[in-house]
């Protein structure tokens, strides 16, 4: 079956995320990029959003999973968002997430945590 993938690149939103006591107190900026591959199961009609799946409810859940409450660890966050987008999105095959915390040092450009999951058949 053919495939399509969506890319999201640096998604830049504040969640409440971290395990220090100073993390736990505010929100910090992370970033999040994604690629989505999804089935395609029927030809692109131009005129019908339906005909593809719609990347703003994609970008929602993203956005939803990453502001719903507070995360302690970067790699639960990641997982999280990948098992949202794989099991809310039927027609989802594989993921790939990576979050950045780009405030985390202060001698680099951001700490990453990426993962990769695939439907289970």
């Amino acid at each position: 079956m053919p495939t399509r993938r969506i890319i999201f690149s640096r998604i830049a939103l504040d969640a409440s995320i971290g395990i220090l006591e100073h993390e736990r107190i505010a929100t910090q900026p992370i970033h999040i990029d994604a690629e989505i591959e999804v089935d395609v199961n029927q030809p692109v009609n131009d005129t019908d959003i339906n005909s593809v799946l719609d990347y703003r409810t994609l970008h929602e859940s993203i956005v939803k999973e990453c502001t719903s409450g507070h995360v302690n660890l970067l790699e639960t966050l990641t997982d999280n968002v990948a098992n949202r987008l794989l099991t809310t999105f039927i027609e989802t095959r594989e993921v790939t997430v990576r979050i950045t915390k780009p405030s985390a040092f202060a001698d680099s450009a951001g700490v990453a945590i990426e993962v990769h999951k695939q439907r289970s058949s």
